[in-house]
């Protein structure tokens, strides 16, 4: 197995040049086998592995998360990135404890958002979310977790794309090493988020057919794209298709689809 430090190193490099791939398993299994395939590095997603324990995103309380998160790390030998939503406080410096937390357990990187779970509020003051940004930026210093800012604003429908690259800008500043604004699906959008804050490498999210591609991705200048909880909903779509048919019909058609027994005991045996 690969040292954390040695994860560290990589994940960073992949940042540097081109554009790659993180795409978000929800469970050890699906962490081994995005790995089996040859994926470089992974992220977590809250929503898929909030779904998978019967709960809504955004619920799962920050020890069981942390639980999770170290799972996947020692279940796997390629960096992995947490989403680790609001960093499980509103307070600077308690963010940056969790954060402080997070990395003991050997992530390669961690995202903080600056959107809280408060209905009446979901966003945070700007000045108050840089503030969080730097402290865990100084909670993170000499341990080569890489520090993704998000901003939230655009996916909750709080702020427009100028409003959200003002934010993205000031995270960067206040220490953020990657910059990532959800929600947004066009070119145009994306490629500006992109120059605003190069050098600093994006994360772009892309979950669903039809829209961008890793081409797309790759020729605006991004360096890394997530597909968040999609591959779990896309796993969800098939067990409701599925229990949904056995229920109203009786029949089991939809299982046609299913990955057979044999490979998934090949591929874990060999792990």
């Amino acid at each position: 197995m690969k040292s954390i430090e040695q994860k560290r190193v990589e994940f960073r490099e992949l940042h540097e040049t081109g554009c790659f791939a993180i795409p978000n398993p929800w469970d050890i299994g699906t962490a081994k086998y995005l790995q089996h395939l040859g994926f470089k590095a992974i992220a977590t997603t809250s929503a898929g592995f909030a779904f998978s324990r019967g709960l809504p995103d955004g619920s799962v309380k920050r020890d069981d998360m942390i639980g999770h998160i170290r799972e996947l790390v020692e279940a796997t030998d390629i960096p992995v990135n947490a989403d680790f939503e609001n960093g499980y406080a509103d307070e600077p410096n308690w963010c940056a404890e969790n954060a402080r937390l997070c990395a003991e357990i050997g992530v390669a990187g961690l995202s903080i958002e600056d959107a809280a779970d408060r209905k009446e509020s979901p966003l945070y003051d700007v000045n108050l979310a840089v503030e969080r940004i730097h402290a865990v930026r100084e909670a993170l210093h000499g341990t080569g977790v890489l520090l993704v800012g998000r901003a939230e604003g655009f996916l909750v429908g709080r702020e427009k794309l100028d409003q959200v690259i003002s934010r993205l800008v000031k995270y960067s500043e206040a220490g953020a090493d990657c910059l990532y604004a959800p929600g947004f699906k066009g070119r145009d959008e994306n490629k500006a988020i992109v120059e605003a804050v190069a050098p600093k490498p994006v994360n772009v999210l892309i979950g669903g057919s039809g829209g961008l591609t890793m081409r797309d991705a790759a020729e605006m200048g991004a360096r890394r794209v997530s597909v968040g909880g999609a591959f779990a909903r896309a796993a969800w779509g098939g067990f409701v298709r599925c229990a949904k048919e056995l229920i109203e019909k009786g029949t089991f058609d939809e299982l046609t689809h299913a990955t057979s027994y044999a490979e998934l005991q090949e591929l874990f045996r060999s792990e």
